[in-house]
């Protein structure tokens, strides 16, 4: 597995990258191989570790984000939540992963998954508005996510709010 690791505003000790390395291929190279890309991505706010692991393998995406005093015991967490989110929704992961993971991995029964409860089809017009606009439109709408046609791209986007307070922006890749 490829692992890039990305520090904002601190220093990742070349100790931290190699057991970052070894624990992510130790752990999730049963279900992922040496076709996925792992990121991860540490701050630190207030002597707290922030640190973001996303896994992408062909078409899916795990994240998972661990605040800690350690970055290990961060980075621990982590991978723990990425199994986690694996095991909770493994009938539905598992033809896109590796089938042998999971024989190796679910020796012990997995409760069901029940079937996710639509409630709610909405529909509604979008017009083309910049980022800036959307966000405005979010707020005044008091929604944590605004859906729109990005006016420079002519694409459909997701902005939405963080946790931490600040905005992001989903934008489709048409690779």
């Amino acid at each position: 597995m490829k692992t890039t690791i990305t520090a904002k505003k601190m220093q990742v000790p070349q100790n931290f990258t190699e057991y970052a390395e070894k624990r992510i291929d130790s752990k999730l190279d049963k279900f992922f191989g040496s076709e996925a890309d792992a990121k991860i991505v540490m701050s630190e706010v207030k002597n707290q570790i922030i640190l973001e692991l996303t896994v992408k393998y062909n078409s899916m995406i795990f994240r998972a984000q661990n605040t800690a005093i350690d970055k290990t015991d961060a980075l621990d967490a982590a991978i723990d939540k990425i199994i986690r989110q694996i095991r909770k929704n493994k009938t539905k992961v598992e033809k896109k992963l590796k089938d042998t993971a999971f024989k190796e991995a679910f020796a012990e029964p997995v409760e069901e998954i029940p079937d996710y409860e639509i409630i709610k089809h909405k529909k509604f017009k979008m017009r083309p508005m910049d980022v800036e606009e959307a966000i405005l439109q979010m707020n005044l709408l008091s929604h944590e996510f605004f859906m729109f046609t990005n006016a420079a791209t002519g694409q459909i986007n997701v902005v939405y709010l963080r946790d931490d307070g600040k905005y992001a922006v989903l934008e489709p890749d048409m690779e």
